[in-house]
């Protein structure tokens, strides 16, 4: 949106929302125009998402009016806004997991001929819309289920835009994509924004908002703190609105001493994913883990930890002669190593469970009585404790992990860990869609658990984050670990250029992924 707006699509004024014990919006005014990105930021718990779920229908709130188009708008659930035209991508995925993929982008309009569903039409159709967002290669007639986390949130996209609408939400919509994605995502909101959608656009990453955003609102603790124009926008006082507070240090000091070697891998190797991988790590440090999507980081970290069976290499723990034996997660946790996965919500939390539940769940032999009884009150105990070490923001051990916010969630299973008292601990992308303000806590925690002797292994696909928060920092390309830098010798540039170093062919040219 380039020049000034004569009309406004979404006009909210004093929105409030309230949940026991929290209030999640509080008389928040603001308005989207036609063609604009509005961008939401703020700390997980601001209450942008809940706004989001306001203005979709999703829950109604408890204060304050909506005009969408000049007229007041009064949602009665998701499907009456969007015959209003208003439409969400929610962060969380949505999609039925049986069902095909063009069966979850028509779920509610599936074309139907003589009374049955034409499913000629329903694919054909599909498949136009995925090729707009880059998924020409996915058949619209296989499972969702058949797909990875980025596939599946590019589907769960191209089911919100199959539809023509006047407003659009996109909830933290890059959480999952690669940066190739992420631009055919980009030039799909572009493509809109000449249509004069209007788009109120959620996310963490600044560089992003920046990009295509047309203005920023603020939100902290659910109230509105500043809108401005994103090409004004000052990112650092940005975050200082975000957060309410100033760091002195935006990240951890380095004045770690690693100790002995905790962590010796050999030659592990599995399928093509992971080839020939060989590195050690010391107790006290934190090991960072680079390279780009696919290039076999995360596969590293499950066949560690027994999640996935390695093809061949040898595991060796705290100096031994003998490899250690891990065939399952379950070996790895009673020898001492931790895992917390990339999508804590599928594989590192059980969402409908308590707080008290999910933070004792790794050692539960150190609470129960004879005969397997696990008493509530020492149960509760152990969680406040580990609720106050953290700082884990709940209302009470009894709340449900669901209803956590992305960094507190984080924090939980961390907390798990911490609890079972793992020596050697694998994080992979442990700051993955969470706030600005959460991450730094994360990095603070990673920082006091390495002061604390344990040896920890970071996989992040920001490589600011590694250069800030590691003492070294291993490059894996295409399924190989092909060098690890010291904090002395590490630049940008080497480490993105190792990172595509085995992704080049004979004549230096980059192979296409």
């Amino acid at each position: 949106m380039t020049d000034e707006p004569t009309e406004t699509l979404l006009q909210a004024s004093s929105l409030s929302k309230s949940y026991p014990g929290v209030q999640a919006l509080d008389d928040v005014t603001l308005e989207v125009y036609p063609g604009e990105v509005h961008a939401l930021v703020g700390e997980n718990g601001a209450g942008k998402s809940t706004f989001a779920r306001l203005v979709a229908g999703l829950e109604p709130p408890d204060g304050g009016t909506m005009k969408l188009q000049g007229r007041f708008y009064t949602p009665q659930g998701k499907r009456d806004a969007e015959r209003n035209g208003v439409r969400i991508v929610m962060q969380e995925l949505n999609l039925i997991q049986t069902l095909s993929v063009a069966e979850n982008i028509y779920l509610h309009e599936m074309p139907a001929r003589f009374g049955m569903i034409d499913y000629n039409e329903m694919n054909a159709s599909a498949a136009e819309i995925l090729s707009e967002i880059g998924l020409s290669d996915i058949d619209p007639g296989q499972p969702v289920s058949s797909l990875g986390v980025g596939s599946q949130q590019l589907v769960e996209i191209a089911a919100g835009l199959s539809q023509r609408c006047a407003l659009l939400i996109l909830d933290e919509p890059t959480a999952a994509l690669t940066e190739s994605e992420t631009e055919l995502l980009f030039e799909q909101i572009a493509a809109l924004q000449t249509e004069g959608v209007g788009i109120i656009y959620i996310s963490h990453r600044m560089e992003e908002i920046q990009e295509i955003a047309d203005r920023i609102t603020v939100l902290r603790n659910g109230k509105r703190v500043a809108t401005c124009k994103a090409d004004e926008a000052d990112i650092d006082q940005v975050i200082r609105w975000m957060v309410g507070r100033d760091f002195d240090a935006v990240h951890p000091p380095t004045d770690r001493e690693p100790g002995e070697v905790c962590l010796s891998v050999r030659r592990l190797t599995r399928g093509s994913a992971v080839r020939e991988v060989s590195f050690d790590l010391r107790a006290g440090e934190v090991l960072g883990f680079a390279g780009l999507m696919g290039a076999g980081r995360t596969e590293t970290m499950r066949a560690i930890f027994g999640a996935d069976t390695r093809d061949s290499g040898e595991i060796y723990l705290h100096g031994a002669e003998e490899p250690a034996r891990i065939k399952s997660p379950r070996d790895a946790v009673r020898q001492g190593i931790a895992l917390l996965t990339e999508d804590r919500k599928e594989q590192g939390l059980l969402l409908p469970l308590s707080v008290r539940v999910n933070a004792t769940l790794a050692n539960l032999k150190k609470l129960a009585f004879r005969g397997g009884w696990i008493p509530r009150d020492q149960e509760r105990d152990a969680a406040e404790r580990l609720i106050r070490l953290l700082d884990i923001r709940c209302r009470s051990t009894e709340q449900s992990a669901e209803n956590l916010s992305g960094g507190n969630q984080q924090k939980l299973v961390i907390a798990r860990w911490i609890y079972r008292n793992c020596g050697i601990l694998l994080f992979d992308e442990p700051t993955r869609g969470i706030d600005v303000g959460a991450k730094f806590e994360v990095y603070d925690l990673l920082h006091d658990l390495a002061l604390d002797g344990k040896g920890i292994v970071m996989v992040s696909s920001d490589l600011k984050e590694l250069l800030a928060v590691c003492d070294r920092i291993a490059v894996m390309s295409a399924g190989k670990l092909v060098r690890i830098f010291d904090r002395s010798e590490w630049d940008q540039e080497s480490i993105m250029a190792a990172a595509l170093s085995e992704y080049r062919g004979a004549g230096g040219e980059a192979r296409a992924q």
